[in-house]
């Protein structure tokens, strides 16, 4: 992985766009393992989707390396049954870690958590968006040393400075999530088509 991602900052080097690494075979767990949550779902692949069954946390970890800035990261995520967040990626951000929230809050909520101590429900990143159980949505997010940028579908939906910010997880067993981590709440989602790369060239 170390090597690939040389490889990646060489071609930047050379202004060639960087291309998108899988991180899911959509075969097998091959590369993830489950989040030892507490109360935890049961999680499988199925039809070329990770499965992340019902519980009151579910999520799986990815054992790649990520860098901990400048990359962007893209999948497709589908609530298939329940009302909280269906898509809660955990992700590193320079020396710590936030995750983005689809659909918590009763199923609505937006956001990152948390900035200078708040939480998705209570900084500027919090949005209210209604999800619709069965449809997919492709998320994707960037991450600067400085800036977050999160796209729902060809929606800007999360634009945030971060310098000089306190950037941290959420207190509680999210913190199993780290380094890189998808997780549900109460919710039955299915996620296909996870891909990184480091940003383009500016």
């Amino acid at each position: 992985m170390k090597r690939a991602i040389l490889f990646l900052l060489a071609g930047v080097a050379l202004g060639q766009e960087p291309a998108w690494q899988s991180m899911f075979d959509g075969q097998s767990l091959k590369g993830w393992k489950e989040t030892d949550f507490t109360g935890k779902g049961t999680v499988k692949v199925q039809d070329g989707c990770l499965v992340l069954g019902k519980g009151y946390m579910t999520g799986v970890n990815y054992s790649g390396t990520l860098p901990k800035a400048d990359y962007e990261i893209r999948m497709e995520a589908q609530r298939v049954e329940g009302h909280d967040f269906f898509a809660g990626i955990t992700f590193p951000v320079n020396d710590s870690f936030l995750t983005w929230i689809n659909g918590g809050w009763g199923g609505n909520m937006i956001g990152l958590s948390s900035l200078d101590g708040n939480d998705a429900s209570e900084n500027e990143t919090s949005l209210s968006r209604d999800f619709k159980t069965g449809q997919w949505y492709r998320l994707w997010f960037a991450v600067s040393t400085n800036r977050i940028r999160a796209w729902i579908d060809d929606e800007l939906v999360i634009d945030v400075q971060i310098a000089n910010r306190e950037v941290s997880l959420r207190p509680g067993e999210i913190e199993l999530s780290k380094p890189f981590g998808i997780a549900t709440y109460n919710t039955t989602s299915k996620i296909r088509k996870i891909e990184w790369r480091t940003l383009p060239a500016k």
